[in-house]
């Protein structure tokens, strides 16, 4: 509960994965993947209500056993490629309506904390925006990344202001979604579309060692080894 509103945790696992093959469940150090994200929501004060939106039967059994509600089962046509986070979150609401404030936790990020989820709540809460988003420190800054022209030179992706220090102790600090926490207020959210408008969501600022977003098997050793300390 946050302001008056109920909230709604949505873990969004379903079992279809190109990247990494039944990652949802891929052991994780000694556990389901899933299991760490249905721990850290668990242990959310702000949850007051959390399901899992999956069409995969195995998913749904082993979130169930680790004591996350599994009401219903996600459709086809929500499950492919081609179905969109948003449109998974508008079903999930529709069909678990009378919660103010929604939350979309997905499996891929492990590492994040009980705290995490509260904590973008309650930023979300406290300075009246109407979704929060969580964020880390940007690997590379946007002056300094580059495209190719079809010739292979190079042009700047974000033209720096005149007279810019370019150098990595002048930079302004650049965030990038982490993929951790995604909440907003459930009727902004169905009329947006989007959790993320600018000038209006607000962040959620996460250390990089909990920042983890696995797609790749690449990314779970990665984040295995910011696990393992």
């Amino acid at each position: 509960m946050i302001g008056g509103r109920s909230v709604l945790g949505v873990i969004t696992a379903r079992g279809g994965s190109k990247g990494l093959p039944g990652k949802n469940l891929l052991p994780f150090r000694g556990r389901p993947l899933i299991a760490w994200t249905i721990d850290a929501a668990k242990g959310s004060k702000r949850i007051d209500r959390l399901i899992l939106s999956s069409d995969d039967p195995e998913i749904i059994a082993v979130a169930e056993s680790l004591g996350c509600e599994a009401p219903f089962r996600r459709t086809s046509s929500l499950s492919g490629d081609g179905a969109s986070s948003i449109d998974v979150m508008l079903d999930a609401l529709d069909r678990i309506p009378g919660h103010g404030v929604v939350v979309l936790l997905q499996p891929t990020s492990p590492l994040r904390a009980a705290a995490d989820i509260d904590g973008a709540i309650e930023r979300m809460d406290r300075s009246g925006a109407p979704a929060c988003v969580s964020v880390c420190e940007a690997p590379s800054h946007p002056w300094l990344c580059f495209a190719r022209d079809a010739r292979g030179r190079l042009d700047p992706f974000a033209e720096p202001p005149a007279g810019a220090g370019l150098r990595r102790q002048d930079l302004p600090a650049a965030w990038v979604l982490n993929g951790a926490v995604y909440a907003a207020d459930a009727g902004w959210l169905r009329r947006e579309r989007t959790f993320l408008r600018p000038g209006e969501t607000a962040a959620w600022e996460m250390p990089v060692d909990r920042s983890a977003d696995i797609d790749t098997l690449e990314d779970f050793r990665a984040a295995e080894r910011l696990a393992g300390g």
